[in-house]
């Protein structure tokens, strides 16, 4: 069988901050074909370019990646700040109401980092622009020197709601992952479940609740050393199972809690 067609949301960038291109990780990618045995596609976030109806014929699944720039505060209901960052509006106006029609659809969606946010904010939740300032939390921003490898370190736990959706998936209750993060989830969007939380407090996966297909998002960035990760590894996995389903005309549930 042919494999299934995931499609990779692409961020807009500036090469030698002049060429705009969309940009995909290489190492989502390389999650995709490797570990979910799927096609890659990169999509360009702009509704001018391709709508959510053809991408939704076009694609099997979707992953929202990680990117610099941010889901907009306009998006729920705030006012931008410095402490936001930059913006892509483009990608929020593709993205979000994909986000809504997968959920509705079943078809299987996966969110990382800013992807994770972007789900919350489809559903009608909210965000912290910088979670580091909030009372007991840690600084989960990428550190802003290293090398690749030291800034995608394994550096904070994970905790699962035992018997959830990520515990049944990874088999354990708390996992070592990395953090490369500023902003965090707030007020919950409807049916939003957080399903695992960092040590202290802030929701790193999160699925949502009744989905009739594949929702699941986390906060880290498991593309890193996916192929070997055994946090990663499952994880790409089962969404390729997912898509794979999705093409042969089946749907396949969220994991939900007993």
């Amino acid at each position: 069988m042919t494999r299934p067609i995931i499609g990779i949301i692409g961020n807009s960038q500036l090469v030698n901050d002049q060429y705009p291109v969309h940009a995909g990780g290489t190492m989502i990618s390389q999650a995709i074909a490797q570990v979910a045995e799927a096609i890659p596609l990169i999509v360009p976030a702009d509704p001018s370019l391709v709508s959510v109806a053809e991408l939704l014929e076009t694609c099997d699944g979707f992953l929202l990646p990680g990117g610099r720039p941010n889901v907009h505060p306009e998006e729920y209901g705030q006012v931008a700040t410095e402490a936001h960052g930059t913006f892509d509006r483009n990608r929020d106006a593709l993205t979000l109401p994909l986000v809504r029609t997968c959920v509705e659809r079943g078809q299987p969606l996966l969110g990382i980092c800013r992807g994770f946010q972007e789900v919350n904010v489809a559903m009608g939740g909210t965000l912290h622009p910088e979670i580091r300032q909030l009372p007991g939390r840690m600084n989960h921003r990428m550190p802003p020197d290293g090398t690749l490898e030291e800034k995608f370190a394994i550096r904070h736990g994970v905790t699962f709601t035992e018997n959830g959706p990520f515990h049944r998936l990874l088999g354990a209750t708390r996992v070592m992952t990395n953090t490369l993060h500023g902003q965090g989830l707030v007020d919950l969007g409807r049916r939003i479940v957080v399903d695992g939380h960092a040590d202290d407090g802030t929701p790193e996966a999160i699925y949502i609740e009744g989905a009739p297909g594949y929702a699941l998002s986390v906060q880290w960035h498991p593309e890193w050393q996916a192929r070997t990760d055994p946090v990663s590894r499952p994880l790409f996995a089962s969404f390729g199972d997912a898509c794979r389903a999705w093409r042969r005309g089946r749907q396949t549930p969220t994991l939900r809690s007993a």
